[in-house]
């Protein structure tokens, strides 16, 4: 199967800031909203766009389980408490978005 897109808008500035996303592959597409508080942004940005954050972690998830099983409202802070090695793995995953968008 081919990568999944993944649309990420900034709907809300703020703490938190408020993302939409939409993941589509040839399945069809979900739609969820994420919050990611200025503590979190400032942890895990290593220099990047918040929207970048969103669409690594989206990333991170979708090697572990299928978009229909992402919840449809989250924190990204969540994220670690299912998968301990997130915040570790981030770092990757924004360097992957990062050439992505060369």
């Amino acid at each position: 199967m081919s990568e999944a897109e993944i649309v990420v808008t900034r709907e809300a500035d703020g703490d938190p800031s408020t993302f939409s996303v939409i993941v589509r592959d040839a399945r069809g597409e979900t739609r969820h909203s994420v919050t990611m508080t200025q503590k979190d942004l400032i942890r895990l940005s290593h220099g990047h766009d918040p929207a970048d954050i969103v669409q690594a972690a989206f990333r991170f998830l979708l090697d572990r389980e299928p978009k229909e099983s992402i919840l449809a409202r989250f924190d990204v802070s969540v994220i670690a408490r299912y998968f301990p090695q997130f915040e570790e793995r981030l770092p990757g995953y924004l360097k992957r978005t990062q050439n992505a968008a060369r």
